[in-house]
């Protein structure tokens, strides 16, 4: 595949790295400094986007201009999910977005779903996301976090929204984050009782965990319009 990168920060290099080791070509790489037209994708097969929240509608927007499949992996953008349809209709563009392109965080979500169900039969547990990144982290809580929480309130009855650095209360998951240096991403699920606590962590080693599911995305792409997401790369049971 040709590919273009929009965001060449870290992410984006490590990317590019493990998509020329996959046999693939970087065609063209832009930063939010110098941001792609439509006429600089032309010849593209996909772009991969990891920029920032306020530079990512523009981008994507951009790419369906073009009629150029674009994987998103920047968060913190999720409310504008309804101009992005609308544009993605009209221009009859093809998307695919994720707050977490590893392939173990997915994993970790899945035990996730699964712990959540078990502990709706123990209330008596206060339940809790304890997220750590770098300090460049454009966003906070991280949308990893918020997917967790958001998974653990569908599968767990009793819990019903979550809070950011609150007191810990029944039905409520508090979120917490710290941003350190060169930590590439650890989320940790808590739920303490008065007796014991139980964790569900994950702890990424490295950021080429991410860009090779961003990869993957990429080449799951070609020739579909559309909306997708991981949901669709992946085929876990239903829980």
């Amino acid at each position: 595949m040709n590919i273009g990168i929009i965001g060449y920060g870290k992410m984006g290099k490590t990317i590019e790295a493990l998509a020329v080791e996959k046999g693939h070509r970087i065609a063209a790489t832009f930063t939010s400094a110098a941001p792609p037209t439509a006429s600089d994708l032309q010849g593209l097969d996909v772009c991969i986007e990891f920029s920032t929240p306020q530079a990512a509608m523009k981008n994507i927007l951009t790419c369906f201009e073009a009629g150029v499949p674009v994987v998103v992996g920047t968060t913190a953008w999720y409310n504008e999910l309804e101009t992005m349809r609308s544009e993605l209709k009209r221009s009859n563009g093809s998307i695919f977005y994720a707050s977490n392109f590893s392939l173990g965080v997915h994993l970790f979500w899945q035990a996730n779903r699964f712990l959540a169900k078990l502990m709706g039969e123990h209330q008596e547990y206060l339940s809790s996301i304890h997220e750590v990144h770098h300090i460049e982290k454009k966003d906070a809580p991280s949308g990893t976090a918020i997917t967790t929480a958001e998974e653990m309130i569908k599968y767990h009855p009793k819990l019903e929204n979550w809070n950011e650095n609150s007191d810990p209360k029944l039905g409520s998951i508090n979120i917490s984050h710290d941003r350190l240096e060169d930590v590439k991403g650890t989320h940790i699920v808590s739920y303490t009782s008065d007796i014991d606590t139980i964790k569900l962590e994950h702890s990424a080693k490295s950021r080429n965990g991410f860009a090779l599911g961003a990869i993957k995305a990429a080449e799951f792409m070609q020739n579909k319009t559309g909306e997708y997401t991981m949901a669709d790369l992946l085929n876990f049971p239903q829980l």
